[in-house]
């Protein structure tokens, strides 16, 4: 077995600037082969299996991620005469630029698309509320849900199963 590696950067966020980059995370199929790769390497045979996908597709998902810099081969294996390639994210996280107003929001997009494909029923939590705050109040709980959020996301451990929060703390209209 051929070792290499892990990718520069795999404890950094990845800030997303090219057009090929936002193309290749914008699809709903990569943004699941991300998700895959999130806690350790895999095969395309086994990211195919596990999305329940062609291994064709999720070949050519995974080239374009690559290309991307988003996807990186760490290590090939010799199985019956043929090179496995075993792919990981390049980076533990992805920042993407704020989408301008009126244009889809990719990051919301896909949070609603796992949500709608998520077992419905307890534990999940989903809820819309609208509030009328005061500028001091909209930040304070800004502030707050920004706090919540880090809190999350240092609380993680790779053993437990997945959870997935997804935020939308935003004023509909411009500020009067």
């Amino acid at each position: 077995m051929s070792e290499k590696q892990p990718p520069d950067g795999q404890d950094e966020t990845l800030q997303l600037t090219s057009e090929l980059q936002l193309r290749a995370v914008s699809n709903f199929v990569r943004h699941r082969i991300l998700r895959v790769l999130r806690d350790q390497p895999a095969t395309i045979t086994q990211v195919a299996a596990r999305l329940g996908i062609a291994k064709g597709s999720a070949s050519y998902h995974m080239r374009l991620l690559e290309k991307a810099g988003m996807v990186a081969v760490v290590r090939t294996r010799k199985v019956r005469g043929v090179t496995e390639r075993y792919y990981e994210r390049t980076s533990s996280g992805i920042r993407l630029p704020e989408p301008e107003q009126g244009a889809p929001n990719v990051v919301m997009r896909h949070a609603l698309a796992d949500l709608e494909a998520a077992p419905s029923g307890p534990p999940r939590l989903v809820r819309m509320h609208q509030a009328r705050l005061s500028k001091d109040k909209f930040a304070e709980f800004t502030a707050r849900l920004q706090a919540l959020v880090e809190d999350i996301a240092a609380a993680s451990d790779p053993a437990e199963p997945a959870a997935t929060l997804a935020v939308a703390f935003f004023r509909p209209e411009e500020d009067v």
